[in-house]
């Protein structure tokens, strides 16, 4: 495979509802029920259609994604990334699994552009440090395989996060 050499990760600070992308990536859990955090904010902005059809999706397995539309959003498509169980815990292979199936759930929907929350970091009580450096990674590996998807764009909604993933963003270039 050869390098898209369009193929671009960012990283932002922000509330993902206003991210600048395609499509918005939820932190889901394998049923796919729509909580707190970004879930949740998703979910207010977006309305219960996105949790009602998304729960008609699953339940799918941890480190798989599903796309639904994105209700009163102005995205495309919200993919839901399974990043933990019922039980709420994630670990590095949901974390780096999910992200890969965001990416490539995202390129085959033809899609240029998607935001990606930090997952499992919130509910999931994953360390964010380890989560930048996973999702970072995975994302720059995803280069040689995308075939229309030219940016990944990591929103982060503070400053932890935000200066975790440029930290990874610029130890995994």
């Amino acid at each position: 495979m050869t390098e898209n050499q369009a193929f671009t990760v960012e990283i932002v600070k922000g509330n993902i509802v206003e991210a600048l992308a395609e499509a918005i990536v939820n932190a889901a859990n394998t049923k796919l029920w729509m909580g707190a955090g970004v879930a949740g904010a998703i979910k207010a902005a977006g309305g219960e259609s996105v949790e009602q059809e998304a729960i008609a999706k699953g339940p799918i397995p941890p480190g798989q994604a599903v796309a639904t539309t994105a209700g009163r959003l102005r995205y495309k498509y919200v993919i839901h990334a399974a990043v933990m169980g019922q039980d709420l815990r994630t670990n590095d292979r949901y974390i780096r699994q999910a992200t890969i199936a965001s990416l490539n759930l995202a390129d085959r929907l033809q899609l240029k552009s998607v935001a990606l929350p930090a997952f499992g970091t919130g509910v999931g009580g994953f360390p964010m440090t380890a989560c930048a450096n996973i999702m970072v990674k995975a994302a720059r590996g995803f280069r040689t395989e995308a075939r229309h998807l030219e940016r990944v764009v990591f929103c982060l909604y503070d400053e932890l996060g935000y200066r975790a993933f440029l930290k990874a963003a610029e130890a995994h270039r």
